[in-house]
């Protein structure tokens, strides 16, 4: 079993940290730059010790500032794979896989038989005598994998694999990791930025924002229903905090209706959440049917196709509208205008 508990304080960093991944799980880590997320690899790692705290890892005590246990790094049974591949120059690809089992006192000759059989599993025995300048990035990342994975970890962590690569490599790189972590059911942490990493390789996500975790739960949840405001623009949707109120959920930017979760109750913070595809923008507030209102100032436009990006200076919104609407309102940066969206288009949800 290698399931990964994690409770950390680091008051230098500002972090206090609680991760939980069960054995086999694949834990998505997302988070603005400086919330915590290299500290909290750090922590696993053993590079980092916590001022209070304890990690375990399946049935092994790593780090407990409690009973003054820390595990050394090259002893935690943890590997890392990092934006870049950080092959050693001077070997050889099946050399540098090689040079994990060799660590650990295996002999030559097995150690080469072993990564030979890695370098099959990521497809890239092809490229077991060549030396890493002689490598594209995504053949040096498939050698950096067989490595990593020629230590037997027991949990695989990576930080953000894939932002180093060629953006024709990077298909094939995710694909790979993705048959790597499901068919051989490894334990892994994922930090990335980008939710088609956290669709095709996680179960579970985590974001971390101001040094602690401030929503988890699974991919769908997170991605579907958001309750922060990193996870909202990971998942590409409108988010506004405020308060349950008896008619919808009380905001910066007024009352806003919409469904409203059962287990929401009049006092309790929580957040609408709505597509920016579901906004429409008028130069003049409508009336009609149940809708949400909204006087905006135009802060930017972003051409994606056939539609154009409307974003919203101060609370974060956008409306995607199409560029023939654009050019019917003559908007531009400055112009105000209102954003509306129907109610039942809004998902008001706890996000405590």
């Amino acid at each position: 079993m290698s399931a990964l508990h994690l409770r950390a304080r680091v008051a230098a960093r500002g972090v206090d940290l609680a991760v939980d991944v069960e054995s086999g799980g694949v834990l998505a880590i997302l988070g603005p730059n400086g919330a915590g997320k290299s500290t909290l690899l750090n922590l696993v790692a053993g590079l980092l010790r916590p001022d209070t705290g304890r990690v375990t890892l399946g049935d092994r005590v790593l780090s407990d500032t409690a009973t003054g246990v820390d595990v050394p790094p090259h002893r935690r049974s943890v590997a890392m794979l990092a934006q870049e591949a950080l092959l050693f120059p001077h070997l050889t690809a099946v050399a540098n896989v090689a040079f994990a089992p060799r660590s650990t006192g295996t002999r030559r000759g097995q150690a080469h038989r072993e990564a030979m059989r890695w370098l099959e599993a990521v497809d890239a025995t092809e490229f077991a005598d060549r030396r890493p300048y002689e490598l594209s990035g995504g053949q040096a990342q498939r050698v950096a994998i067989a490595r990593a994975l020629a230590a037997r970890p027991h949990l695989l962590m990576l930080d953000e694999p894939m932002s180093a690569l060629d953006v024709t490599a990077v298909p094939a790189i995710r694909s790979l990791l993705r048959r790597i972590l499901r068919e051989q059911d490894r334990t892994a942490l994922v930090v990335t930025h980008d939710p088609l990493d956290v669709l095709a390789l996680a179960d579970r996500v985590a974001v971390v924002d101001g040094g602690s975790v401030v929503e988890t739960g699974s991919v769908r949840e997170v991605l579907t229903r958001p309750r922060s405001a990193f996870a909202a623009r990971i998942a590409g949707v409108n988010l506004v905090a405020g308060t349950v109120v008896a008619d919808g959920l009380d905001t910066g930017l007024g009352v806003v209706h919409g469904t409203v979760d059962e287990g929401c109750r009049p006092g309790e913070r929580a957040v609408a959440v709505f597509s920016p595809v579901a906004v429409a923008v008028y130069a003049d507030e409508p009336h009609g049917s149940p809708r949400n209102s909204f006087r905006v100032t135009v802060a930017d436009l972003e051409a994606r196709g056939a539609t154009v990006l409307v974003r919203a200076a101060g609370f974060g919104l956008a409306a995607e509208i199409t560029a023939a609407a654009v050019a019917d309102l003559v908007l531009a940066p400055g112009s105000p205008v209102w954003f509306v969206v129907k109610a039942t288009e809004v998902g008001i949800h706890r996000s405590t």
